[in-house]
């Protein structure tokens, strides 16, 4: 008997098993560390932080084994480079594993960050770093479902982790409110995405993303348009989701929870948003458009062009008026996504592409900026304000140099990985034949560059109140150095990035 549940156990994990092997790793660690909490004393706590960074690394090496079949699976005669479970309701293939990569890199990073950050706000609980592993768990299932309950699912379990996240400290009134905001519109857009779903599974007569793409493609093939489908649904049901993916990236119209958000949570979290969270929501779309949207791109391109171009502007106007800075990166946020969401419009093999590179760059350059903003948090200064960065130059030379290299990064100045992105994203609106929207996108360039270099004429040249040198942790260097050497690298030598852009898309 015992023989029997090993060998079943074990055959578990050689077939569908092995596709959510990952989150499975992910979901034990965290459960373990609510558990060991309850028993550590409070000088232990970094305990919770080292066993969820154990989680991560369980789980980077089980996708280095899955890449492994993807392989085997790429050299096969089908020649597919993809593994399928729970009866083709999950997949594991070259675009799972690109993003399941960045989210395991952008979790270990918010843990490193978390740790001297939450020992300040004396709120050093398991719970906190449990959920960070439970968000990137339902990410990873963003990422791997092909199947509309599947990829609702994975969006909920992300947003219930996020709205538990924001709320974490629990004596700030500012973070208990930004939960309350982010639950109760992030609850109405899950509202409305299950609601677009339902019209899919009343369109195509099933909940399988692959099935829906092999129907449109097959009517394709037949000279129907929408695939002999009513196209007045098959529209409506594109704007209903998009809607409510529009609201989970803070797109313009959608973005009013951003700002209130990122300034209550605590600035690890508003990392994790900001970057982690709007990765998965693109990695979500991306399945979507590429199985299923993608045969009635001109219907909305139009769309998606106006939001685009709406997020861009009113992004980074609304950023000038900011001085606080986690509300500037939160329209930092929106800006962005309306340059990701250009990619879309293009449609095109440059544009998927770019925008799987500028995805690359955005978590790297975004997670740094919000380091900056954590070590400027000190027992006696939040950290947050404009004034904050004033003199930063005299107090930590270090930090005052990798806040510039940041800065032009999101401003999109060479030699650095912002730079590229947007060049790569403008690059494939020109061979999509829309040069008057690459044109619109580069003016609004020019006001980011105001708003992002002013933190730098305040760090470098304006004299700051008397105040300590800044006490840095070695998890924050740690977290400073890979963001600051990831942002430049790929600016100044960006061939190994586009292969792994190219990867994703199994090029």
């Amino acid at each position: 008997m015992h023989i029997s549940a090993i060998q079943a156990l074990r055959a578990y994990l050689q077939g569908d098993g092995a596709v959510i092997l990952p989150e499975m790793e992910l979901l034990l660690f965290a459960l373990g560390i609510l558990l060991i909490d309850r028993w550590i004393a409070a000088r232990e706590k970094y305990w919770n932080a080292v066993l969820a960074l154990a989680g991560i690394f369980f789980s980077g090496v089980t996708l280095w084994l899955l890449r492994g079949r993807v392989e085997q699976a790429r050299s096969d005669s089908a020649g597919d480079p993809i593994v399928l479970g729970f009866h083709d309701t999950a997949i594991v293939d070259p675009m799972f594993l690109f993003f399941a990569v960045i989210f395991l890199v952008a979790t270990a990073m918010v843990i490193l960050l978390s740790v001297r950050y939450m020992e300040i706000e004396e709120e050093q609980h398991g719970k906190y770093y449990a959920l960070l592993l439970f968000a990137c768990v339902g990410m990873l299932i963003m990422a791997s479902g092909i199947d509309s309950i599947v990829l609702f699912l994975g969006v909920e379990v992300m947003a219930m982790s996020l709205y538990a996240l924001t709320g974490v400290l629990r004596r700030e009134k500012g973070s208990r409110e930004a939960a309350l905001k982010y639950l109760l519109l992030g609850g109405f857009s899950s509202g409305v995405l299950a609601y677009g779903f339902s019209l899919l599974y009343g369109i195509f007569g099933t909940t399988s993303v692959g099935r829906m793409g092999a129907m449109l493609d097959f009517g394709a093939r037949r000279g129907l348009q929408f695939g002999g489908f009513n196209g007045w649904l098959v529209i409506l049901a594109f704007l209903v989701i998009v809607v409510a993916l529009f609201f989970k990236i803070a797109a313009v119209p959608f973005h009013q929870w951003a700002p209130e958000v990122y300034e209550g949570a605590p600035t690890p979290v508003a990392a994790f948003v900001s970057a982690a969270a709007v990765v998965a929501v693109f990695a979500l779309l991306l399945r979507l458009f590429l199985f299923v949207f993608l045969y009635a791109h001109d219907a909305w391109v139009h769309l998606i062009a106006g939001v685009a171009l709406v997020s861009l502007l009113w992004g980074s106007f609304a950023a000038l008026r900011q001085r606080n800075l986690k509300r500037m990166l939160a329209y930092s946020s929106v800006v962005h996504v309306g340059f990701l969401l250009l990619g879309f419009v293009a449609g095109n093999e440059s544009g998927f592409v770019g925008v799987a590179y500028y995805l690359i760059a955005y978590v790297f350059m975004t997670l740094g900026a919000f380091a900056v903003l954590t070590v400027l948090r000190q027992k006696d200064s939040s950290g947050e304000e404009l004034d904050d960065v004033n003199g930063l130059f005299q107090r930590s030379p270090a930090t005052a140099v990798v806040l510039v290299i940041f800065m032009m990064s999101l401003a999109g100045i060479p030699p650095t990985a912002g730079f590229l992105g947007k060049y790569y994203i403008f690059q494939a609106l020109i061979e999509a034949k829309h040069p008057w929207i690459a044109w619109a996108a580069a003016a609004s360039v020019l006001p980011g560059i105001y708003y992002y270099l002013r933190l730098v004429v305040r760090a470098w040249k304006k004299p700051g109140s008397y105040a300590p040198r800044l006490a840095m942790g070695s998890a924050e260097a740690v977290v400073l150095g890979v963001t600051l050497f990831v942002s430049l690298a790929a600016g100044l030598y960006a061939e190994p990035f586009k292969r792994l852009a190219h990867y994703a898309f199994g090029l």
